[in-house]
């Protein structure tokens, strides 16, 4: 059997029976034929056939904590075939691409599943290589679903049978002294007065019907389909054998009739009804038609019987000010704006302006408040604020007053029933005799819920607990087996930066669905002094935990995210309990074809390498692959790529290698990860159909192998 057939049925995933041995009991002497013999390059390429596999160059004396890692497709490891042989000849280390993730492990209704990450790690360790775990807590590659789900608003304890009332409609006849409520064909009949503490009616005879002689006490309300309501009416009357009728409802349809017997002392009386339709101008009417004698009525309120629930309110439109011109319209005064609030001094009446246009502030149906953030040097009447739904009497104008006293306050206005629109928030202080001046004003609509939010502490405690299951049941698949971790993965934004100029971490945004960042809920320093805590819990008594992230060999702000990232290191360990073992540089890097650019890059890692060894921890090159721009800025397609670039790149990959061992003592030393073995296939997500590997796609040996064994061996 030729090379080139061996060769083909490997790639065809096929293995001949004779061939098994060579990957499953002899994986560290694995035949690599398979990877030289190129009969259509051998001009170039023939040379490579010298060359051991990599391990092999690692001087293990001088060097005795190094590993030269790869980064593994695990589905293809599994296979024993390939991809198995050439990890295990080549490599002390393996790191799964994807398998050690969250969401490869645990599903979207919250399903764990490590049955790869068993089947992966025995294979690996069987073979005689270490595996590096890869990664305990990412904000990417998350089971974004179910963990969002366990921060829902958890439902209201409510017994659907009891309800809460609702006041929809109240009038206090104790306090008035007029209102214009009987009429009928036998007035006469009846006096009318404001005394005995309410509306007080003497009727002296009875009419030929009882609704000939009536009384509205509640009058244009109105009603939902399916409401539940509740009158509730306090009234004292001349006791007898006639009964005072009542009927609620609009005009020619009645909704509740009956009648109401006196006892001689005050009473409330309380009728009960569901309306069938939606109804509006409804009245309650007291007919006297039937009674003879003297009743008062006190007060007539009106319930809806709702199921209990929360009414939160949720901020629509918050608008401050900025000093200088006036920015709205004003009428009857200039306000200007100074020290960050409009400043209103009196100048008569009708003075009022916008301090919210409706343009920015588009309501819905609903119930709202409003803040207003108002200072004044006294005590001021008259001062209304209006919710204005354009300029017509036909729209919707909402007024409150707002009862303004000295200095700064927040004073909460209410507006129910809005119906939805565009509304204009003015002030209106008119003849207020003070100055006054607005800071802000916040718009909150008020929503009922049959559910609450959890408190920010209930959503810490939850992600905890959902954490300590993720990282418990991976480090038991694991089997102590895994001595090593990124637990903590791409924490650092790369910008905004804080007064010590230590870039944020990274955060969710309202249009990333995608991603899901334990941070935002656990806070910056909680959740890594968590993963670390639960790694440490359940994991080998020596693990060692790294942090890892990309671009910590930027040049173009001198190493500023490898900078922030040692800054946050030390918070998070200012504990005293926290411990990180090492740090991870991803080094996703290019070859440059410009000379000074590529310069100014191997400044940035050889920098980078020696602020990794001043923390005193664990120095790792976590994947490392490497692509190629030419001298135009653009990348190069490994279908385009020269003889000469692939040997630029190896001789980049050399000086890399070498520089590594160069700065980095051996005791900081954990090693390099190759992170992509071939190149990448054009249907990658990842760097597609760029010349980032060691091997082609057909797993021959490129120049770049070379140059890393040549590093490796500091030829």
């Amino acid at each position: 059997m030729t090379t080139k057939n061996i060769k083909s049925l490997l790639v065809a995933g096929s293995v001949y029976c004779g061939m098994a041995a060579v990957f499953t009991g002899c994986a560290d002497k694995f035949d690599q034929s398979y990877e030289v013999g190129r009969p259509d390059r051998q001009a170039e390429y023939a040379y490579l056939d010298e060359y051991q596999p990599l391990k092999e160059y690692i001087d293990r004396q001088k060097y005795p904590n190094f590993r030269l890692g790869v980064g593994t497709t695990v589905a293809d490891y599994l296979k024993q075939e390939l991809v198995y042989g050439l990890t295990n000849s080549n490599f002390d280390e393996t790191v799964a691409g994807n398998a050690m993730k969250m969401a490869s492990c645990v599903s979207e209704n919250g399903t764990m599943n490590f049955g790869t990450v068993s089947d992966y790690v025995n294979t690996a360790t069987d073979a005689g290589l270490q595996v590096y775990g890869h990664t305990l807590a990412w904000h990417s590659q998350q089971p974004v679903k179910w963990l969002t789900s366990l921060l829902k608003d958890k439902e209201l304890d409510i017994d659907p049978t009891q309800k809460v009332e609702k006041e929809v409609y109240s009038v206090d006849f104790s306090k008035a002294t007029s209102y214009t409520v009987g009429w009928g064909s036998d007035a006469a009949m009846a006096a009318m007065s404001f005394e005995n503490g309410g509306l007080t009616i003497t009727t002296t005879a009875t009419t030929s019907g009882f609704w000939d002689l009536q009384y509205m006490v509640a009058n244009n309300f109105s009603l939902e389909e399916g409401g539940e309501y509740l009158f509730r009416i306090e009234l004292k009357g001349t006791p007898n054998n006639d009964n005072l009728h009542y009927v609620i409802g609009p005009w020619g349809s009645d909704v509740k009739a009956g009648v109401i017997d006196f006892n001689g002392e005050w009473q409330i009386d309380e009728i009960s009804f569901t309306s069938t339709a939606a109804l509006k101008d409804v009245h309650m009417l007291l007919q006297s038609g039937d009674f003879v004698g003297t009743y008062t009525v006190k007060s007539v309120k009106l319930y809806k019987l709702e199921t209990p629930v929360m009414e939160v309110e949720q901020e629509v439109n918050t608008k401050t000010y900025t000093d200088g011109k006036f920015p709205f319209y004003a009428m009857g005064c200039e306000p200007p704006v100074v020290g960050g609030a409009i400043h209103f001094v009196p100048t008569g009446a009708w003075s009022q302006f916008f301090c919210f246009p409706g343009g920015e502030n588009k309501l819905e149906e609903g119930d709202y408040a409003v803040y207003l953030d108002l200072a004044a040097d006294k005590d001021a009447s008259g001062v209304q604020f209006t919710m204005q739904n354009g300029w017509s009497g036909s729209d919707q104008n909402l007024t409150a007053a707002v009862p303004v006293e000295a200095g700064r306050h927040t004073y909460r206005l209410s507006f129910p029933g809005v119906v939805g629109g565009n509304y204009d928030c003015i002030l209106k202080p008119q003849t207020a005799d003070a100055v006054l001046d607005l800071y802000c004003v916040k718009v909150c609509q008020i929503k009922k819920m049959n559910s609450i939010p959890l408190t920010d502490q209930e959503k810490k405690d939850t992600l905890t607990w959902a954490m300590d299951r993720w990282i418990s049941g991976m480090m038991e698949a694991c089997d102590g087996k895994v001595k090593a971790w990124d637990v903590v993965n791409e924490a650092i934004s790369g910008g905004n930066a804080d007064g010590e100029g230590v870039y944020a971490l990274q955060h969710g945004t309202a249009d990333n669905t995608t991603d899901f960042f334990w941070q935002d809920y656990m806070g910056d320093i909680d959740y890594v002094r968590t993963a670390v805590r639960l790694a440490r819990q359940y994991g080998p008594e020596d693990v060692k935990l790294f942090i890892n992230d990309y671009n910590l060999e930027s040049d173009w702000d001198q190493n500023g995210k490898l900078k922030s990232l040692i800054k946050w290191i030390e918070r998070w360990e200012a504990d005293g309990t926290t411990k990180i073992d090492g740090i991870g540089s991803q080094m996703h890097i290019s070859c440059y074809a410009n000379e000074t650019t590529q310069a100014n890059k191997k400044l940035a890692i050889e920098n980078m390498l020696k602020l990794m060894v001043q923390t005193g921890k664990l120095v790792r090159i976590s994947e490392l692959d490497m692509g190629y721009v030419d001298a135009n800025g653009n990348d190069v397609k490994t279908s385009d790529i020269t003889e000469e670039q692939h040997h630029q790149m190896a001789e980049l990959y050399k000086w890399i290698v070498e520089k590594y061992l160069e700065v980095v003592p051996a005791a900081q030393q954990w090693g390099i990860c190759q992170w992509c073995p071939t190149d990448s296939p054009a249907s990658s997500s990842w760097r597609g159909n760029m010349p980032v590997g060691l091997w082609d796609l057909n797993y021959y040996r490129k120049h770049t192998y070379a140059g890393f064994a040549d590093g490796l061996a500091g030829k």
